[in-house]
């Protein structure tokens, strides 16, 4: 999700001041809990590597080294949330190491433990960490004590090694490791937001159109029943039947439109979005330059997030026009839906903003909200660029 450039980075500190606040007092506790953290990894790291290295020539001594590096990967896990809670520094979390029984054995259990880097990473930040420990104690005691003036500034610049010592040595393995847990949260999204839409039109079929539709057949009972005895009458409730129909009718075209509509499948998202914009309140100038028509889903989305849009500066932006423009850049599909009202929009608010984010960023595309207050509002979304497959491949 983009956040608002209003909105503070919640990884980076405000401004040292002279004065003791909060971020300070906080860097200072980190600062002091530095010594003992440092002796107790310190200690931990010679222990697993004298006792694991040393006994590696006798059966137990590798196992023993695996469990010493699971073990480290506590001990980091411990000084991320200490990070994370004293100095602000989120650090995602590593995957857990498969057990024995998912490695199918003793040995491939063993080789995955020697081979975690980052079980070797935290004990190495363990192992390094007792110097830095007592400096940080000694200067952040001795400046409490004496130079509480800049304390404030002395703080800052040790937990900054600190912040920098985190990043580098506890952070997931590599960059294939963040992306797993990107793509587990991506997943979960992509799961919830399903779950929605089928409890969305759920809830539609059975408030409009099933309701809609048990009503016409009571009536149509009705009819039949005074058919004999009141013609007149029952060919008024038949009349009322025909135009109920018809309403039912548009209700299921407006949900199915709402599921997938047939001119994007037909005719492909240049229709499509000119169609959505013959809806709106406002006039909307629709601009799309593609070579050629994308994946089906990254269509899809790309149709219900300028729906969504166009659907936000109806309701709530006042304005007197918009414009949407899609184009192709390299491998990226580029939405970019702009319009001339008051502008103030936000992620949070109900606009569903959220919502857009999130559903992008579940296939690798990006949600950029730029709206000061007075206006203009610009949204620019990206799409991971996916072609289309041939129509015999997709019915095979």
């Amino acid at each position: 999700m983009t956040m608002s450039p209003s909105v503070p980075d919640p990884d980076r500190p405000p401004p040292a001041l002279l004065a003791l606040d909060r971020w300070t007092w906080r860097e200072i506790a980190h600062l002091l809990v530095n010594l003992p953290m440092a002796i107790a990894g310190f200690v931990y790291a010679i222990l697993v590597i004298a006792v694991g290295v040393g006994l590696s020539v006798t059966v137990i001594g590798l196992p023993v080294l695996v469990a010493g590096l699971r073990g480290a990967r506590v001990l980091g896990r411990v000084e991320r949330g200490r990070a994370r809670s004293l100095l602000g520094v989120r650090i995602e979390e590593p995957s857990p190491l498969p057990s024995g029984r998912q490695e199918g054995g003793v040995f491939p259990w063993l080789w995955s433990g020697l081979k975690d880097p980052v079980g070797w990473r935290s004990l190495l930040y363990a192992f390094v960490r007792l110097p830095w420990g007592v400096l940080t104690f000694a200067v952040t005691l001795v400046s409490l004590i004496v130079l509480w003036p800049v304390l404030p500034f002395i703080a800052r610049g040790l937990t900054a090694a600190d912040r920098a010592m985190v990043r580098g040595l506890l952070p997931p393995s590599d960059e294939l490791e963040r992306r797993i847990a990107e793509l587990e949260s991506d997943r979960g999204v992509v799961v919830d937001t399903a779950a929605a839409d089928l409890r969305r039109i759920e809830r539609d079929l059975h408030d409009g159109a099933q309701a809609r539709l048990v009503a016409l057949a009571m009536g149509l009972g009705l009819a039949k029943e005074k058919l004999t005895d009141d013609p007149e009458a029952a060919a008024r409730m038949v009349d009322e039947a025909h135009g109920e129909i018809k309403v039912a009718l548009q209700e299921l075209r407006d949900l199915a439109r709402g599921i997938h509509p047939a001119v994007l499948t037909d005719r492909g998202l240049d229709a499509a979005l000119s169609a959505i914009a013959s809806r709106c309140t406002v006039p909307v100038n629709v601009s799309v330059d593609l070579p050629g028509r994308p994946a089906e889903a990254i269509e899809g989305i790309a149709y219900f997030t300028v729906s969504e849009l166009l659907q936000n500066v109806s309701k709530h932006s006042g304005a007197r026009s918009a414009s949407v423009e899609v184009w192709r850049a390299s491998d990226r599909l580029l939405i970019k839906v702009t319009d001339d009202g008051s502008g103030g929009a936000r992620m949070g608010g109900g606009s569903g903003m959220a919502g857009l984010a999130e559903r992008l960023g579940a296939v690798d595309g990006l949600f950029v909200l730029d709206s000061p207050v007075g206006g203009p509002t610009a949204v620019t979304a990206e799409l991971p660029w996916r072609d289309r497959a041939p129509a015999g491949s997709r019915a095979s």
